[in-house]
């Protein structure tokens, strides 16, 4: 097969000899896993819960346990039920804002 006058790519920086590799960044764990929410059993059925960090809280909204306001910047839950009488989506539809301490010392009501 005949060479080509083409010239190679450059080799990766990384790669070259005599160079160091850049230092790998350090992965912020409570940022990666904000997104995912975790699911929790209780009396009243299966819940979906989702951290928001103190980064991501960029509104006002209205605590259901306690009725108070959860201020933009307060770390808090989203929270909705994933097993719905109307559906998943309509579980989606009314998920809630919670404090913390209000989703853990929440009453079950019958």
């Amino acid at each position: 097969m005949p060479r080509s006058n083409r010239p190679r790519r450059p080799a990766k920086p990384s790669a070259q000899p005599g160079r160091k590799a850049a230092p790998v960044p350090d992965i912020d764990l409570e940022r990666a896993r904000a997104g995912i929410p975790t699911r929790e059993s209780a009396p009243d059925g299966e819940w979906s819960v989702r951290r928001i960090t103190e980064r991501n809280a960029a509104k006002d909204y209205i605590c259901p346990g306690c009725h108070r306001v959860i201020p933009p910047g307060l770390a808090h839950l989203v929270v909705w039920q994933e097993d719905s009488l109307f559906g998943a989506a309509a579980g989606l539809a009314g998920r809630r804002h919670w404090h913390v301490s209000c989703w853990r010392t929440r009453s079950y009501r019958y």
